[in-house]
């Protein structure tokens, strides 16, 4: 099976030079193990349930061999993380420990300390279309940041909304990148249905959870994606739709385990100091870990997407940040939306730490869409120019689906289709 270079790899080699050890965690099947080992010369699987309980008599012995040393799966015995403490206080060094998690510790109430200063925390997602090879990637964030002045352009024809429908439904699962369009569905259809096979799961915090209500919140995430639903409008969701009663503790209880797996991750609201009695509204925005799970939820295909724009966009908007989130983590940033009281939206911001910030509209394509994009970015580029003390955007874009790159003349911003963009 071939190999696709990931983003992450830098930022590993990197920590491994500043840091004792390092935590990767992202969801099952995203290539933590398999990059992760191109950086250790021991490995400690812990796979089976009598390593566990081996494992679990004596921690330690998950801490011998050569480093840097892999323990994939650690928090299927949390208190290794406190032997990893201990072991550093003893004797320091740096690229020590590697440590990998498709979840979080079952029972936090082992782990003694937050590893601050001796294990630095990591989240592998799944591909980015760079990552696939499928992103000619002539469009650089980094560059952007750099330098907002750029020229591009590029007709883009070989690229069509057919295949990103299809790019949204099949996701960026290392094992789905496959030649056979079917042969990849058919992956991200398996993986999806091994997300709840939890009945001889080592952690009981999930073994106890019913696959049925798991699906059931999926898809009310499902159908709310991209979105701001409250609470409340998704617990209804899952009751009009089931035909059932669901009380508040269990959707957060279902819907925190989703998250301990790494399955779904909402994004939150930016809230620049406007000096106005405009309220910028915090709710955060819902969305999947990868567009593919969404896609299974609801037993939606590339031909169902395609049938239904409107549908469509909610679903390309997630895809949007997904990769938006991979390039952003590599330069520092966080991606985050914005959303007044007066009815100004932006579907994404990307902020770095030396304050510099970029200001993101998400539509699938087409001239209307485009210049609705375009009359939101300017409205909040304004907005934050008289009432902020902020800075203005280093740059203004809006990512498409499909269709040619180029900067606007009028006002600056970049349309840039998402097959184009890169970190």
């Amino acid at each position: 099976m071939k190999y696709y270079n990931r983003y992450l790899e830098k930022i590993i080699e990197r920590k491994l030079k500043s840091s004792g050890a390092i935590l990767v965690s992202g969801p099952k099947f995203c290539g933590k193990t398999t990059t992760c080992s191109m950086f250790s010369k021991s490995i400690y699987r812990i796979n089976t349930r009598s390593l566990v309980y081996a494992t679990r008599f004596n921690p330690k012995m998950a801490l011998i061999g050569e480093t840097p040393h892999l323990i994939d799966e650690w928090q299927k015995v949390p208190d290794i993380w406190n032997y990893i403490k201990e072991d550093l206080d003893i004797e320091y060094s740096f690229g020590k420990y590697i440590l990998t998690g498709s979840s979080t510790p079952a029972d936090k109430k082992y782990i003694q300390h937050s590893g601050a200063g001796r294990i630095v925390p990591l989240k592998m997602r799944t591909m980015s279309l760079f990552e696939s090879l499928e992103s000619k990637g002539k469009v650089s964030l980094k560059e952007l940041f750099n330098d907002s002045n750029k020229e591009y352009f590029d007709p883009n024809t070989d690229f069509t909304i057919n295949d990103t429908a299809f790019l949204i439904c099949r996701g960026g699962w290392p094992l789905s990148i496959n030649d056979d369009k079917e042969v990849s569905l058919d992956i991200t259809k398996n993986y999806y249905d091994g997300l709840f096979t939890f009945e001889d799961s080592d952690n009981e915090r999930f073994r106890n959870k019913k696959p049925e209500i798991l699906k059931m919140i999926l898809r009310s995430y499902a159908r709310n994606i991209s979105t701001e639903a409250s609470l409340k409008t998704m617990i209804n969701d899952v009751k009009q739709s089931n035909e059932r009663t669901m009380d508040e503790k269990t959707f957060n209880d279902y819907s925190e385990a989703l998250k301990d797996i790494y399955i779904i991750e909402d994004m939150e609201a930016w809230c620049p100091n406007i000096r106005s009695k405009t309220t910028i509204v915090s709710t955060p925005t819902r969305h999947f870990a990868d567009t593919s799970i969404a896609c299974q939820a609801l037993g939606i295909y590339p031909d169902d997407l395609l049938k239904d724009f409107n549908s469509f966009g909610f679903f390309f908007e997630d895809f949007v940040i997904r990769d938006l989130r991979i390039y952003a983590e590599l330069l520092g940033g966080t991606i985050k939306h914005y959303r007044d009281g007066a009815g100004l939206e932006c579907d994404a911001v990307i902020h770095l730490d030396n304050g510099q910030w970029a200001a993101i509209e998400i539509k699938l394509g087409g001239e209307d869409l485009i210049e609705y994009g375009a009359k939101r970015l300017n409205l909040l580029k304004s907005k934050i120019e008289m009432k902020s003390e902020i800075s203005k955007p280093t740059f203004m874009m809006i990512i498409t689906g499909c269709g040619p790159l180029y900067k606007r003349k009028e006002d600056g911003i970049y349309v840039v289709p998402i097959n184009m963009l890169k970190d």
